[in-house]
């Protein structure tokens, strides 16, 4: 099948019953479960698949922990206090003015640099059940990564057939920075609330989008991806839509009222915005979140660090962290798989998300490792890579592939929590 997108909205042959739920379903409320049952019998494959090169990350983790570290903490609790994570967990005990900042070498660490929605999960999780907040954060942070994969599976199954729809939810799982999928981060939530806005674009529910994206901007700061993809999207959509009805070539039940597109687009950045907003009222100037944000040296510089830190690495005599290759590599073939991407003629609203999450990550002033994180929710990239290998007929191929990665990534993931983060 080839993967040249000549109309954003082709269902792929094989794209099963998640494709495209029928009409109506608004007025059905008693099958909602029976299509929620049936659409994940369709994804079953991508979504075991996924646990399996899961289980297989969190094992080699776990095993890593006990092997290197004195003993006295659990597994699970190093991994749901890793870096960021414990920021998330305060915000959800201590509320954002109970959180005390902490000291850095550029200012002040403030809470105010994380935005509210995984705190607020950690915080629902808590009373809800009897778990430590720790348990909370890493059960949201698993969980939704089993739905990031999930919509990943809906979105490229809905584009390019359900075989590369299953091997695009595994490659999520397998890339080098994967190791993140493992612990109490953020990356998690966005990822689902931006695969499954992704979703609703590109069957063209284009209010669920918008309400979609708000959730993801209120989840990280490239939420404005998610918002910019939305909107460009949909007015896209509406100047295709006005451009067919000109020409005579829109069918009937191809019409959508043209409100739904426009109010996505509205809905889309009220998110990101809105907490921006916030922040800038407590601190009392409109530009404090990004003020806050310099503590990290996180700001955006139009990729002069990014260039500066692989200058020195190419250039100036001493040792080389393997950490700083493979986020070299990452970015390198990140652009790569974008012009690839480009030439596939993917939905406008993908290459647009895509390419906003390489912007940001490409042009961030902050840690240089960290841009491979920041990609993570890229998962679009990972596309022409899944439909290349769908292609592929030969017995086990891919299975091979796959394993092969998920080996590598797990190795690496351990590298770099028990290694890398623990050197001096």
């Amino acid at each position: 099948m080839s993967t040249r997108l000549s109309d954003p909205r082709a269902a792929a042959p094989d794209s099963g019953p998640s494709a495209r739920p029928a009409r109506g379903i608004a007025h059905a409320p008693a099958r909602i479960p029976q299509r929620l049952l049936a659409a994940a019998r369709h994804a079953a494959p991508a979504l075991i698949g996924y646990l399996l090169v899961r289980a297989l990350a969190v094992g080699v983790l776990l095993h890593w922990h006990a092997q290197r570290l004195p003993h006295g903490q659990s597994n699970l609790h190093y991994l749901s206090t890793l870096w960021d994570a414990v920021w998330y967990q305060n915000i959800a005990v201590h509320g954002y003015a109970g959180t005390a900042p902490t000291a850095g070498p550029y200012g002040l660490y403030q809470p105010y640099a994380f935005f509210p929605v995984y705190s607020m999960l950690i915080r629902t999780v808590c009373w809800v059940l009897p778990l430590s907040v720790n348990h909370a954060a890493l059960l949201i942070a698993w969980g939704s990564a089993l739905l990031a994969a999930w919509g990943i599976f809906a979105v490229a199954a809905k584009l390019y057939g359900r075989r590369a729809g299953v091997i695009a939810a595994v490659l999520w799982g397998v890339t080098p920075y994967a190791v993140v999928e493992s612990l109490a981060y953020s990356e998690l939530p966005f990822t689902a609330l931006a695969a499954w806005a992704m979703y609703a674009a590109v069957t063209r529910r284009w209010v669920w989008a918008g309400v979609l994206s708000t959730l993801a901007g209120l989840t990280r700061p490239t939420g404005v991806a998610v918002a910019a993809a939305v909107g460009i999207g949909a007015v896209c959509a509406l100047g295709l839509q006005w451009w067919k009805d000109r020409r005579g070539e829109l069918a009937e039940e191809d019409r959508l009222a043209w409100w739904r597109p426009l109010l996505g687009a509205a809905v889309a950045p009220l998110g990101f915005v809105g907490f921006i907003v916030w922040v800038g009222s407590v601190k009392g100037r409109w530009d404090a979140y990004f003020r806050i944000q310099d503590a990290w040296q996180s700001h955006f510089d139009f990729g002069r660090s990014t260039y500066h830190s692989i200058r020195t690495m190419l250039t100036v005599a001493g040792p080389v962290w393997m950490t700083d290759v493979v986020v070299t590599g990452v970015l390198a073939g990140s652009v790569l798989l974008f012009a690839v991407c480009l030439l596939q003629r993917q939905p406008p609203t993908l290459l647009v998300y895509s390419a906003m999450m390489l912007l940001l990550a490409l042009g961030d002033a902050a840690y240089f490792n960290s841009r491979a994180r920041f990609l993570v929710p890229a998962f679009a990239l990972l596309f022409p890579l899944a439909a290349a290998l769908a292609r592929v007929r030969t017995k086990g191929v891919a299975a091979v592939v796959l394993g092969s990665a998920a080996l590598c990534s797990a190795a690496y993931g351990g590298y770099v929590v028990f290694v890398y983060t623990n050197s001096p």
